[in-house]
């Protein structure tokens, strides 16, 4: 079947259309368009990037500046196509999850097993500001756990009748490196670098209103810095070593344990080297160093002001990330 006549066929479930948007495909192949998802409900939509699928060097060269141990060895895969959202999640889209649904029914942060197990739960108030003072709207949310950004995927999934989950690291760094084979999408000097992310140096030490800085050649905006985003992989500083050549879609599942869980793209808060494609990071227990909570609660980090998440729809699903969730509860390890 034509993916446009696919995408337009997913497009009428549960009766709701995609819009589809303006902009050019940006190289992504014949037949598979940008689109908006509405959120039921609201007059927000989630903008939809399309990704070829393709071949590509996952992990750094030898010889890249800053390279570190665990972003080899670098080995070639095959990344099935698929749609990245155009920007971070927002605020807006996050209250918006926020605000529908099943509350949580745990008693702050986080419960042990919803009644129903397949219901949607949504996170309860945090502690104090949860914006951290950098504001709402379209600022990244961040501060949300990888459990919390699990759930709002689980939760658009459910509102719109299309599967949304994180991205894979593989599919992460595919989207980021856009066809370049440097260590940013637009090249090796990180002097560029004001031109397409927000970091250290130009932040005013906060993070910034998603897409205010030029997209990737595919058309996407911020993978490198204004927040981390979190992948669906369990981190595993070896993990490339155990990836045959020629995988496809090579993946760490998640499992019920809390930490570490893969974060990409750097932050507001990093330098240059930690916003390369290929720089790799984890979630750590340190996130959530204040939380007065025994055990920790299990929506909110808070002392991450700086990571977020983003989501993807794949063409045709890979059965190993078909109905994926996240496992973790407040008796999780």
């Amino acid at each position: 079947m034509k993916l446009k006549l696919f995408v337009a066929l997913a497009a009428t479930l549960n009766g709701l259309a995609t819009t589809p948007l303006a902009a050019e495909d940006a190289g992504a192949g014949p037949g598979l368009q940008p689109y908006a998802e509405p959120i039921p409900g609201t007059d927000l939509a989630v903008e939809m990037r399309p990704i070829p699928g393709g071949t590509f060097l996952l992990g750094s060269p030898e010889d890249e500046v800053d390279r570190a141990p665990d972003e080899g060895p670098a080995v070639e895969v095959e990344i099935a196509p698929f749609w990245m959202s155009t920007f971070e999640v927002t605020w807006d889209l996050y209250d918006a999850f926020r605000n529908t649904g099943t509350a949580d029914s745990g008693k702050d942060m986080g419960a042990d097993t919803p009644a129903d197990v397949d219901a949607v739960t949504r996170p309860t108030k945090r502690y104090g500001d949860e914006s951290f003072g950098f504001g709402k709207g379209s600022q990244p949310v961040v501060g949300i756990s990888y459990h919390s950004a699990m759930e709002f995927a689980r939760w658009l999934s459910s509102v719109t009748g299309r599967a949304y989950r994180l991205p894979t690291e593989a599919e992460w760094e595919y989207a980021c490196q856009a066809g370049t084979t440097t260590a940013y999408s637009f090249g090796d000097d990180p002097a560029q670098l004001d031109d397409y992310g927000w970091y250290a140096d130009n932040s005013d030490f906060q993070p910034q209103p998603v897409g205010t800085k030029k997209a990737n050649p595919w058309g996407v905006h911020d993978l490198h810095g204004n927040v981390m985003e979190f992948c669906l992989d369990h981190y595993d500083a070896e993990a490339y070593a155990a990836v045959e050549p020629g995988a496809v879609g090579p993946v760490v599942l998640p499992t019920d344990r809390r930490y570490p869980h893969a974060v990409r793209g750097g932050s507001w808060d990093d330098d240059p080297p930690a916003l390369r494609c290929n720089a790799r990071y984890q979630s750590s227990p340190s996130w959530s160093k204040r939380d007065p909570q025994q055990p920790k609660g299990i929506w909110w980090h808070t002392d991450a002001p700086y990571v977020g998440f983003r989501v993807v729809r794949a063409v045709e699903e890979d059965e190993r990330l078909q109905d994926v969730r996240s496992q973790i509860t407040r008796e999780s390890p």
